[in-house]
Formats: C-alpha cells, sequence, structure tokens
C-alpha cells in the first residue's frame, strides 16, 4: 500500500486519534492471559524484588490444601466490574475447582477474587479474607502484601484459624507509571509527536522500497528479496503440541518417580527430618503432575473438545509439567550435598550389599508361591506378576554386576563408585518389589475368596428380597407402591404403566442376578477361579439389585448395603491400583503416557473414595469403582507399551546382558543406550562383556527434574 502527499495529512491524523484513544485505554487491559509459568502475573511491575516471597507464599498455601492462588496485577479493569473481570479471566485460563484468581487493578486502586463455588471456602470466609488480609495492604500500596495476605489468609480459614491480619511494606502508589495524575497528560503529546514521525518514516520508506536482506535457516550468508511479506509467527499445529504433552508427561512422571526413590533412599540413611525440604518438593512435583494427569484424561475421555479448549489444555499439561521438574531441579543440588554420595559411597555401598546378599531368599519364596497359586487360581487371576520372580532375578544380576564395579573403584574413582551404586540401589529397588507383588497378590486373592463368600450370601438375600417385591408388589416405607402389574387408562394408567416397566426392569435383574450366582459358584466348583473377578462380577449384578430396590428399602438399610458394597469395591480398587503401580514402577522405559494417565486418575479416585468413606458411602462406592476400571486399563496398555518393547516382541520383559535390558526397561538407566528410542523397539545387540565396560554411555536417573536427573551420566529425557 503506497499514501499519497494528498491523502497522508488525513492518515497521519486518523493515526493520532487512534493513538490517543489507545494512550487513553492504555490505563485498563482486558482479561488477560496468565502467565504460562508459575501463578503470578505481573504487568505493571507491581511486586519488583518482593516477587520471590510472593511465590514462597502460593506454594505453602498449596503444599498445605491443594488450593492454587493465582495474583494478576493490571493498570485498569478495562471499565469492567471488578468481580466480572477477574471472573472471565479466571475462564479464559481455564482455572479449575482449586484455583483462585486475585486481580488488582493498581491505576484504578480496585481489586476482586474469583472463587469456583467448589473451592473448599465459602463466601463469608472469602470476605473475611479480603477485609482482613487483603484490602489493609492494598490500602497503604503494599501490593506484595495483599498476595502474601490472601495466601495466609486462605490458608487459616481452612486450617480454622483466625486470619491474621499482615504486616504491611508500603509501596509505590502506582506501580508501572511515573508522574501520578500527568502521566495522560505529559505523555500523550510525546507519544503523538513520536508517532508523528515514525508516520512519516513509514510513508517514505513505503515510497521507496529497498531490498531487505533476510538471513538463511543455517545461519550462512544471506538472501535478498525484494516486497517479500513478512510471515506470522507459527504455531504449534495441535498434533505437534500433543505430542510434546504425552512426551513431558511420562519424562516428569519418570522423574518424580526417580525423586521419590531418591528421597526413601536418603530417609533411610539420614532420617525423616534431613529430607523433609525434599519431600516437599516431591510432594509439590507430584501435585502439579496429578493436575497435569487429570487434564490429560479430560482429553482422552469420549467427550471431544473443540481446538481452541484443546489447546489450551495441553499448554496447560505443559506449565504443569514444568513447574514440577523446575521445583525438582532447584533442590537437586541440596539434595546431592545431603547424600554426599562420592564421600558416602563406602557406607552406602555396605549397606546396598547387605540387601542384595537378602534378596535372593525373597525371590525364592515369590516363586515358590507362583506354581501352588497356577494351580488354584486362573490366568488372569495372576496375570499381573506373572514373569515377576524372574524380572527380579533379572534386576538382582544387574544390581550384583553395579556393586562389583563400585567395590572394583572404591578408593581410586569416587565419581565412578557413586554412579554404580546409584544404580545398585533402583536395581534392588525394584527387585523388591517385584517379588513382593507376587506376596501381594496371594494376600489379595485369599481375601477375594473370604469377601466373595460373603458377597454370594448377601446377594441371596437381595434377591429373596426382589423376589418377595415382585410376588406381592410391596409397598415403600412412604407407603406408595413401587411395583405394580400395571392397566388402567388416563393420568392413572400412566402412573400404573411405569410401575409395570419398574416391574419387569427388577425381573430382568433378578434373572441376570441369578445367572452371575450359578457361573460364580460352577467356577469355584470346577474349575481354577479368579475371585477377584468373580467378586467384581456378584458385585456389578448385587449393586443393580440394590438400586431397584431402593425405593421399598429404609434409608438405614440403604446405607447398610452400600457400606457393605463399598468394603467389596474397595478391596478390587486397592489391589488393581498396587499391580497398575507396581507395572508402571517397574517398567518405566517403556511405558508411555496412556498408562500412566489412567494410573493417576485411578489413584485420585481411590484417594477420593477413602476420604468419602465415613461420610458418603454411596459416592464413595462411585469413586472406587472407576479406580478400579481406570487401573485396569492402565495394566492393559502397559503391557501392550512393553510388549513392544523388546526385539522379540513377545510380551515379555527382556532379560540378560548382565541385567542391562531390565535396567533400561525399569528407567534406572538413563539415554538411547539401547538405540531406537522410548518404545520404538529396542535392541539388545552390542553389549558385549555386559557392565564390565560400563554403561556404555548411560547413567543412573537421580533425584531432579528434567534438567538435573541425568547428571550422574544418563542424560534424561526431555
Amino acid at each position: 500500500m503506497r499514501i499519497s502527499r494528498r491523502a497522508f495529512p488525513a492518515v497521519l491524523a486518523t493515526a493520532l486519534a487512534a493513538l490517543a484513544a489507545l494512550v487513553g485505554a492504555g490505563r485498563a487491559d482486558a482479561p488477560v492471559p496468565l502467565a504460562r509459568i508459575g501463578q503470578i502475573t505481573d504487568r505493571v511491575g507491581a511486586l519488583g524484588d518482593r516477587r520471590p516471597e510472593v511465590a514462597v507464599a502460593l506454594d505453602g498455601l498449596y503444599a498445605r490444601h491443594r488450593l492454587q492462588l493465582f495474583t494478576v496485577y493490571v493498570t485498569g479493569f478495562s471499565g469492567s466490574p471488578p468481580q466480572a473481570w477477574a471472573d472471565r479471566t479466571a475462564a479464559l485460563n481455564g482455572l479449575g475447582r482449586k484455583d483462585i484468581l486475585l486481580a488488582v487493578a493498581t491505576h484504578d486502586r480496585r481489586y476482586a477474587v474469583s472463587a469456583d463455588p467448589q473451592s473448599g471456602l465459602t463466601r463469608a470466609q472469602l470476605d473475611r479474607v479480603g477485609d482482613e488480609a487483603i484490602e489493609p495492604a492494598l490500602r497503604q500500596d503494599d501490593w506484595a502484601g495483599a498476595a502474601v495476605g490472601a495466601a495466609g489468609g486462605y490458608d487459616a480459614v481452612l486450617s480454622g484459624r483466625p486470619v491474621v491480619r499482615p504486616a504491611v511494606t508500603p509501596g509505590p502508589p502506582d506501580p508501572g507509571r511515573t508522574g501520578g495524575g500527568t502521566t495522560g497528560a505529559v505523555w500523550v503529546p510525546v507519544a503523538a509527536l513520536a508517532a508523528a514521525g515514525l508516520l512519516t518514516l513509514w510513508a517514505y520508506r513505503r515510497r521507496r522500497p529497498k531490498p531487505r536482506p533476510v538471513r538463511t535457516s543455517a545461519g550462512r550468508g544471506a538472501a535478498r528479496w525484494e516486497g517479500r511479506p513478512r510471515l506470522p509467527v507459527p504455531v504449534t499445529p495441535l498434533p505437534e503440541l500433543d505430542a510434546q504433552a504425552r512426551e513431558l508427561l511420562v519424562a516428569t512422571d519418570d522423574a518424580v518417580r526417580t525423586s521419590e526413590e531418591d528421597v526413601g533412599f536418603a530417609s533411610a540413611q539420614f532420617g525423616d527430618e534431613a529430607v523433609e525440604p525434599f519431600a516437599e518438593a516431591v510432594a509439590y512435583a507430584k501435585g502439579e503432575l496429578t493436575a497435569a494427569f487429570r487434564l490429560r484424561q479430560k482429553l482422552d475421555d469420549a467427550f471431544p473438545e473443540d481446538d481452541a479448549v484443546r489447546r489450551q489444555m495441553l499448554d496447560e499439561i505443559l506449565s504443569r509439567c514444568t513447574q514440577a521438574n523446575r521445583r525438582l531441579d532447584a533442590e537437586s543440588e541440596a539434595f546431592d550435598r545431603l547424600r554426599a554420595m562420592e564421600a558416602n559411597a563406602p557406607q552406602v555401598l555396605e549397606r546396598a550389599e547387605a540387601e542384595a546378599a537378602a534378596l535372593p531368599g525373597r525371590i525364592a519364596a515369590a516363586e515358590s508361591l507362583l506354581g501352588p497359586l497356577a494351580a488354584r487360581y486362573a490366568d488372569s487371576a495372576l496375570e499381573p506378576v506373572a514373569g515377576y520372580p524372574a524380572e527380579a532375578r533379572d534386576r538382582l544380576d544387574f544390581a550384583r554386576g553395579s556393586l562389583d564395579q563400585a567395590r572394583a573403584s572404591l578408593g581410586t574413582d569416587h565419581g565412578r563408585t557413586a554412579v554404580f551404586v546409584r544404580a545398585a540401589e533402583g536395581a534392588l529397588d525394584q527387585a523388591t518389589t517385584l517379588a513382593d507383588a507376587v506376596t501381594r497378590r496371594e494376600q489379595e486373592l485369599h481375601a477375594a475368596e473370604a469377601a466373595l463368600s460373603a458377597a454370594l450370601a448377601e446377594t441371596d438375600a437381595d434377591l429373596a428380597e426382589a423376589r418377595a417385591v415382585l410376588g406381592a408388589g410391596v409397598q415403600g416405607p412412604g407407603g406408595s407402591s413401587r411395583y405394580g402389574a400395571g392397566g388402567g387408562t388416563g393420568v392413572y394408567g400412566d402412573v400404573a404403566g411405569r410401575a409395570g416397566g419398574a416391574h419387569a426392569e427388577l425381573r430382568g435383574r433378578v434373572a441376570r442376578a441369578e445367572a452371575v450366582l450359578a457361573a460364580v459358584r460352577e467356577e469355584a466348583a470346577t474349575g481354577r477361579p479368579d475371585p477377584i473377578a468373580a467378586l467384581r462380577r456378584v458385585q456389578d449384578a448385587d449393586q443393580a439389585l440394590d438400586r431397584a430396590l431402593t425405593g421399598v428399602r429404609e434409608d438405614e438399610a440403604v446405607r447398610r448395603r452400600a457400606t457393605a458394597l463399598l468394603g467389596q469395591a474397595m478391596l478390587a480398587a486397592r489391589s488393581e491400583v498396587a499391580a497398575a503401580r507396581d507395572a508402571v514402577t517397574t517398567h518405566r522405559g517403556a511405558v508411555g503416557s496412556r498408562a500412566r494417565t489412567r494410573l493417576a486418575e485411578a489413584e485420585r479416585l481411590l484417594r477420593q473414595a477413602e476420604q468419602a468413606t465415613a461420610g458418603d458411602p454411596a459416592a464413595a462406592l462411585e469413586h472406587a469403582r472407576a479406580a478400579d476400571r481406570l487401573a485396569r486399563d492402565a495394566q492393559a496398555h502397559a503391557r501392550d507399551d512393553v510388549s513392544g518393547f523388546g526385539p522379540d516382541r513377545t510380551g515379555r520383559a527382556p532379560t540378560g546382558a548382565g541385567g542391562m535390558g531390565g535396567a533400561v526397561l525399569g528407567g534406572i538407566l538413563l539415554g538411547d543406550l539401547l538405540g531406537g528410542g522410548r518404545r520404538g523397539g529396542y535392541g539388545f545387540g552390542g553389549f558385549g562383556g555386559g557392565l564390565g565396560g560400563g554403561f556404555g554411555g548411560a547413567g543412573p536417573g537421580s533425584f531432579g527434574g528434567g534438567r538435573t536427573r541425568g547428571r550422574m551420566g544418563g542424560g534424561g529425557r526431555p
């Protein structure tokens, strides 16, 4: 586009008018996207050097109550009511049930708090914190103090303590601006003159275009183009963004699991008090990771989101995983000082050798259990632990080789000793987990058998009650007929028709329960049963009966039956969640995001079930059953991932090569040691002497996030 000499004054006048309007509007900000990293968005520099103080307060609130307080400082609210502006900003950024937004307009001197009704805070509590902890700071321009006070106030009301008015440190009255109320008067003319000059220069350059050098992508030399338009900044395509989110979820989950293990090793060495800061860092990272997995589960469910919402959710996954990794990275140096692996290598080596000496008996005991269990129970009952003793022995072989290398380098190369000892620790921990999983499965199967006997008796009683209802049309507690034969005309005929439909529904549920009980009893008498699966089938049939009979039972009877069903459901859910956790933990070098996402959601729902057990058995029952289902899905996905890991694609975990294959499968060693990338079909040739020359360029993972967890030679993952 070119501007003629005649048109130029008009264009200039229009531009200056628009600029004046923009400068006037510059006092306010539309609802804004919050900072991608962290919970602080400061567009006016209100916090200054007190930003770290605010971050610590926000982190403390989250660590204690899993409540995220986001803060945003802007000039103004664009003429909108403060509450409407805050609510729109919260909606724009996808803040959830446990997220609160504190919005402060520093020039307009107004603020608002946006909280979900289910955040756990009542309106009265929000008002109390505002009156006692936020407004006193804002009245004296203590912008950072308002955020610190809000975090402390919410912590207080959630903990049942009184809200304490914070100490006030006054700050600048209008941060980000100078000259007080004359700001606009001073800067509008200056901005207008600057705009006039820039616009004149722009018009002149547009009349005489010059070739513009463009550096090549390789950075060698330049190419000249005339009239080449500027291209927009490319947006990451959704499929690529989705792949990035999945990869970062897996890497972050690996980092959290390894860090948690390392904290356990340090706790055994130095005590719980010494590792408390690192345990808190792991807890924070796990909280962020759980929230990220929750979003991933929503993306994977049967209800597709539109592209804009999907992009927003993927961005939040990346942000939360980044936060988790940064928190772990920030503590890694202090953790290294605590463990001092090189200095303490002899003591740690001695402890690891003692553990390795005790493991063969533990593994043998687990292996001796599998034979009798296989003769007594169905293959499906033992599928979660099939092959675990062999894998445990493989991890033990790797640990022994690592300990031999550590012993050989002791006194000559402390760094090398530390690396081999840390690798041995990880292998011994996984060998113990694999062996203990078999013992735990035996106990779970015995418990399921006992629960199944009780469940069969309870379902028999429910069937007798249902048959009585079908035969007599029993009235419910309120005197109204719940079930009947149907018939009649008009309105009354419609009511009777619905009763007849309920009658038919109950009859179908009775028939189904009778069939399930007959099949389960036949399996127990003639075959090798799977008591956990049988308990689940009986529970499904009995729960359907209970729902149909709710209308003819007293409230106490309904509650008693829900409690009985809950106990059975919790047994199955805990068993399957534990099996899924073991599968992911000991095979995390191969397991992808699908299994991890389902496991994280199953663990979250199981915690909800445990919390609701006393107060709301019906809700707890639904959570437990959902956790059971997701945990079984996680196991299935994990098996699929492991089956594509080894060179023969048989579904068996790789062993041999001095346990090296199992060490990579278990995520003990990091890096592309075996070639081909994760889940791409690793090759196991080329190891030669196994551990004789070290780890072939790889190394063990240790406490830390993506930047630091591979510092012992493993390189880590993105």
